[in-house]
């Protein structure tokens, strides 16, 4: 993949496909087969691909890093690669904004921005997701306050179905600007966003073990009394681990570098990417393997600048499911979750992930219009996810649950339709831009309907 624009046509033309013309996702259980691929460099060049697409009959994707667990990039058309749009724009300090090309990954982006010392509020926990790719599907950290990188937006460009390039915002084209910024790929394609920021700052975070009843019982409390609070709690034991990071004067203290190894990579990633591999070859091992876990992490203490903190390495390589529902509905979900992992003797590696939003006001944001806890499940990779995911997606929806677009689920218009209150004025402004479909898939004819 990434071929250019005139050696995609050469292979088109010839009627034949290599094998490493096949498109696949991070996790690999996505894959595309693509008529065409253009990595244009200018909004001009990505125009002129999409209409000429359009012209032959193509439907039209663009791709990020592949860090999506559904298929909203797949497509047998014209696949958009990203990479040519990638640099900074403009920093304007005054008005505390940075534009940045949409193919600009989140690991490049914190470094340019540190570099000038200035900081998104808040982001995820990894960092290789382009910018596009991380706001058309709703990425989030964890925040009582601060939302979700596509919250952070004040700005973005985008080339529609028509070949229009449109620069939106709040003052201009501010329906599609309200739209675009949790977009899913179904408006067009974004060739850069502005992010509001802030001088860099220092967070100071708290990892801590705590039992399941401590914090179930203490979770309003702990979101209340942090900027930004989650943990984990490790199915087949008691255990959680809870993270709370908040603002600090400083001085940085970051952990040490054998530590951080340790935590980060030792235990985080190798030893427990050879764990979970057990766990799939003998699912018997599981539950003593998770009680293991849970007692490998110990509590810790660090102040770092804010995207050291916000972000961890992510090198076991799994299937997600992630739900987003009232804050007030979380912690009966997760112990309804708890039971019926039990009831069933399911064999769940993974931990299960907590975190929280506030209200925002972009239509498809699973955070839009209601204060919002996210509970994420994971199956390592290889390992049968079906009866678990399915079981956990009934325990969601029976709560309003809104899937996050970007990791597995089973829902379709009709429901996504009733958890959102503003899906139609979403749906409206895509008729308007594309009511040919030219950025359509199976995925987007599921999930927003035809």
């Amino acid at each position: 993949m990434g071929a250019t624009a005139r050696t995609s046509s050469a292979w088109l033309s010839s009627g034949t496909r290599r094998d490493d013309d096949v498109w696949r996702n991070w996790a690999g259980n996505v894959t595309a087969r693509p008529a065409r691929t253009v990595a244009p460099r200018t909004a001009e060049e990505l125009s002129a691909a999409v209409l000429q697409a359009a012209s032959d009959g193509l439907t039209v994707k663009a791709v990020g890093s592949g860090h999506s667990f559904t298929a909203a990039a797949a497509t047998d058309g014209l696949l958009i690669r990203p990479e040519g749009l990638a640099g900074v724009r403009s920093v304007d300090r005054a008005a505390g904004t940075v534009t940045v090309g949409a193919g600009m990954t989140l690991r490049r982006l914190n470094q340019e921005l540190s570099a000038r010392g200035l900081s998104l509020t808040n982001m995820g926990d990894i960092m290789e997701q382009t910018v596009s790719g991380a706001v058309s599907t709703g990425t989030h950290g964890t925040g009582r306050d601060s939302g979700a990188i596509a919250a952070q937006i004040t700005g973005l460009e985008l080339v529609t179905a028509d070949g229009s390039v449109l620069t939106c915002s709040a003052r201009e084209n501010p329906e599609v600007f309200a739209a675009a910024r949790v977009g899913l790929g179904a408006l067009g394609v974004l060739t850069a966003i502005t992010f509001r920021v802030e001088p860099e700052f220092l967070l100071t975070a708290r990892e801590e073990p705590m039992s399941f009843g401590e914090v179930t019982s203490g979770f309003d409390a702990l979101v209340a009394e942090n900027e930004h609070f989650e943990f984990y709690w490790f199915p087949h034991t008691d255990r959680c681990v809870t993270k709370r990071n908040n603002r600090g004067a400083g001085p940085a203290d970051p952990p040490g570098r054998a530590a951080a190894w340790v935590q980060d990579e030792l235990l985080s990633n190798g030893l427990f990417g050879a764990v979970c591999a057990l766990g799939r070859a003998v699912p018997g091992t599981v539950p003593g393997i998770a009680r293991l876990s849970a007692r490998a992490l110990s509590a810790r203490t660090y102040t770092d600048i804010p995207y050291k903190v916000f972000t961890s390495p992510r090198r076991v390589r799994f299937l997600e499911m992630e739900y987003a529902l009232p804050r007030e509905a979380a912690m009966a979900a997760l112990r309804e979750l708890r039971t019926m992992i039990e009831r069933r003797r399911l064999r769940v590696s993974f931990p299960v992930e907590v975190r929280t939003a506030p209200a925002d006001d972009i239509p498809l944001s699973t955070a839009s219009g209601r204060d919002t806890a996210y509970i994420a499940v994971h199956m390592y990779r290889g390992t049968p996810h079906q009866a678990y995911f399915t079981a956990v997606e009934q325990i969601m929806t029976a709560h309003g649950g809104r899937p996050h677009w970007g990791k597995i689920h089973g829902r379709d218009a009709a429901y996504l339709a009733g958890v959102y209150p503003r899906f139609a004025e979403f749906t409206a402004v895509r008729d308007r831009l594309d009511p040919d479909r030219v950025f359509g898939n199976p995925y987007l004819r599921r999930v927003l309907g035809r």
